[in-house]
């Protein structure tokens, strides 16, 4: 009974472990943010500081209006055929960025890997 008990202890450490290990290797270093447009970084800002508010970004005649609310960023409006980039939500801690492929802008935690796929 002892040694399943020892046994028992020792895989919720090591699971516990690992669950942690993934999560700080996933989770983007700072707050800092990019707003990439066709190619170019436009914007660098750091959410934990930036004040609530508006940006439009314009490309090929077409605008994404991106809000910034109590330390959110997202795309609230977008000129693009499926909206994708308003479907995705706010930016998550996931790292994951926000994409219009159409308008060609990115959203991303700052030293977020290298996603050109829209520039």
């Amino acid at each position: 009974m002892k040694k399943k008990l020892i046994i028992a202890i020792c895989a919720a450490v090591f699971v516990i472990s690992g669950a942690v290990s993934i999560y700080m290797y996933t989770r983007p270093a700072g707050r800092v943010v990019e707003i990439i447009s066709g190619g170019k970084t436009l914007y660098e800002l750091d959410l934990s500081k930036e004040p609530d508010r508006e940006i439009i970004v314009e490309y090929g005649g077409r605008k994404n209006v991106i809000k910034i609310e109590g330390g959110d960023i997202y795309v609230a409006e977008a000129e693009c055929p499926d909206h994708t980039c308003m479907k995705t939500g706010r930016l998550s801690q996931s790292g994951v960025p926000i994409v219009c492929l159409p308008n060609k802008l990115i959203i991303r935690y700052k030293g977020g890997g290298d996603i050109d796929a829209a520039a």
